[in-house]
């Protein structure tokens, strides 16, 4: 819970800070903090995909689950969800209203507050959210500066969302074999990097249509035994 509590205190910061920055940031700033902080990313996705032992089940993985994810639309599913929470909030009167809902969307919907989520619950490792942590502090500033303190109470939104799946994860920890959690960290590893690339404008990767594929390895290795028989 480590990095969802680091995470939440990051949003309540950073949006207390843009409430009394009123002007927000200046572009030519956030471009330049955007681009830094894509690059860690990049880093840290580079890092968690190396970890694989088994490069063809990392590519299996990933079209497969891409696959599913084009299949079921699931980003477009997720975008239609934040315009109609968006329709439903957004033109109410007041800054709270908007501040939570548009802040709320856009830290919790998304690959890296899954992905984060589940690397901390399955491997103690916070090194995703701790990232995210600095990305939504900052965006919070510039949030809270335009839309006000909604965007500190979409804190107790991640805080929940973000807790219930590591701690999810790490109940069913003890029933996955240490092989599957590493191909799990692998492929959320994979797509951390795309993550990267939306951060630095390099490619617009639908990245929410790739997430069925941090759950292949799973399958994969449950069938894996009676595949084996055949041959």
């Amino acid at each position: 819970m480590l990095g969802t509590i680091v995470n939440a205190i990051a949003i309540i910061i950073g949006g207390t800070a843009g409430v009394f920055l009123k002007k927000g940031i200046p572009e030519k700033y956030k471009d330049a903090i955007m681009q830094g902080i894509g690059l860690s990313v990049l880093i840290i996705g580079l890092s968690g995909a190396l970890k694989t032992e088994n490069i063809l089940l990392l590519v299996f993985s990933t079209v497969v689950g891409i696959i599913i994810g084009e299949a079921t639309k699931i980003e477009d599913k997720l975008e239609n969800l934040g315009k109609w929470l968006e329709n439903r909030f957004g033109d109410k009167e007041g800054g709270i209203v908007k501040g939570f809902v548009t802040a709320s969307l856009v830290y919790s919907i998304g690959a890296m507050a899954v992905m984060g989520a589940l690397e901390s619950g399955l491997t103690g490792n916070h090194g995703i959210l701790f990232t995210k942590s600095l990305l939504d502090g900052v965006t919070a500033i510039i949030f809270a500066s335009t839309l006000g303190i909604g965007v500190v109470f979409s804190s107790a939104v991640i805080f929940v969302y973000q807790g219930l799946i590591t701690v999810t994860a790490a109940f069913i920890k003890p029933f996955l074999a240490e092989c599957v959690i590493r191909e799990m960290s692998a492929v959320g590893g994979l797509l951390i990097m795309a993550i990267s690339f939306n951060l630095m404008e390099i490619k617009k990767i639908r990245v929410g249509n790739m997430l069925p594929a941090i759950f292949i390895p799973v399958f994969y290795y449950i069938i894996q035994p009676y595949i084996l028989k055949l041959f």
